[in-house]
Formats: structure tokens, sequence, C-alpha cells
């Protein structure tokens, strides 16, 4: 579904990817971990053609999309949920969900996609008229997913989703994961939990300084000896 051919990114002198090489399948959960400055978020950021690349190639249902524009990405079926979330701080939840389906026009199908984000986070139906500067970290990050959603991604870019959340509400974060990728949508996902991370993914990639150092299906990684020391704290 997707492929990364060796990527370059540089900010200023410093080299943030070097010759990264990965590819997603379709169905797919698809795990990025690694130190902080790894190089995990600029990955996401260059697939969503945020930030420019030095060289190299992103194919996408075998169409090159690098050096397009982030919103004809997000036409083609990749959506990102940022790292931090990013909600719009002064709207309502429910007219975030709406930002999230601004490519479209079908608007009864908005409205039940609507429903089925209340439906899948009860919670945002609770404070759908709530602004969305006042809802908890968890309420928040559910908001940005549901509002990457919106848009029917073929493939879901997950940023750092569990970052500031309790425990309890993790498992649940990773529980709706699972959900949204069993319902059909493939999954890109980053995350400093490499234990959770590695729990759901199929394959992951360990990344150090901007290059791909391991590869392979994720419970092999788990098991890895050098990975549960430098990322499983063990």
């Amino acid at each position: 579904m997707l492929t990364l051919d060796k990527i370059y990114v540089n900010y200023g002198a410093i080299n943030a990817l070097k010759s990264i090489s990965c590819q997603v399948e379709k169905g797919e959960i698809v795990a990025l971990i690694g130190a902080n400055g790894a190089g995990k978020t600029t990955i996401l950021n260059a697939i969503s053609g945020i930030v420019p690349m030095f060289s190299g190639t992103v194919t996408f249902l075998d169409e090159t999309i690098s050096g397009i524009p982030p919103h004809e990405i997000v036409k083609r079926g990749i959506s990102q949920v940022p790292e931090g979330r990013r909600v719009f701080a002064n709207m309502s939840v429910l007219e975030n969900l709406e930002m999230g389906a601004y490519i479209r026009n079908d608007k009864s199908a908005i409205l039940e996609e609507i429903e089925q984000v209340f439906t899948r986070f009860p919670r945002l139906f609770e404070r759908k008229k709530q602004m969305a500067k006042t809802l908890s970290g968890g309420e928040q990050q559910m908001l940005a997913m549901g509002r990457a959603l919106m848009s029917r991604p073929k493939l879901l870019l997950l940023d750092e989703p569990s970052m500031g959340l309790a425990p309890m509400l993790v498992e649940q974060i990773f529980s709706i994961i699972q959900e949204i990728n069993a319902s059909g949508t493939t999954v890109m996902l980053v995350e400093q939990n490499a234990n959770m991370a590695l729990s759901i993914a199929n394959r992951a990639y360990v990344l150090e300084t901007g290059e791909v150092v391991l590869q392979g299906p994720a419970k092999e990684l788990a098991a890895n000896p050098d990975v549960r020391k430098a990322y499983l704290g063990e």
C-alpha cells in the first residue's frame, strides 16, 4: 500500500532521515519505535507532505505522492493524527469533526460518519457542544482520532497517541486503534510506549538517529534482547 524508498530529510545542516526505506501492506498495523529524535515523527510528516524531502520517493497505492501538497495527500486517502493532538481549541467537538470532513461534500454521508465517531467514542457525543480546549487529554486524543477518520482514510498515521495519558486510558486508546484497523483502515503508528506498540502491531521498524536499524514481525522484535534492553525497559 505504502512504500518509502531511500527517503532523506534535512533540517538545515542536520540529516533528520538518512536513506529510510520501509513499507506498509494493506490491512496492517506497522509501528515505528525508537528514542526521541530518532526521526519517527519526521517520517510521518514526510509521508503527509508536511516536511519537504531532500530526496527519495513515497509511493501510495502505486502513485508517487512525493512533493504533493498535504491537502491533496488527504484526498488520496492518508490522514494523520498529529503528536500533541492539535485539536481546534476554540471550536466545539462537533465543529472539529466537521473540519475533518473538509475534503468531502456528501452531507448525508458526513452526518452518518459523525454518528459512527460518536458510537466509537461515546464520551465525545456527551461533549459534542463543548469547546475542544475544555476536554481532558484523553478526550482530545479521541477527538483528534475521530477528526482524522472523518476523511475516510485508507491509511491512518498516528503520532504518539498515548502521550500524556493515564495507563487506563492508554489501554482504551490502543484498543480503539485495533478496532479501527479491524474495520478496514491500515495504520502506521509512532509510539514511545514500545511495549504497547509492539503488542498490537503486525510489523515494526526500529529507528536510531534517522536510520532503520532493525525491522521485522512485531513479536520477534518484542522478544529481541537488544530491543528489550533499549526500548522495553529491561
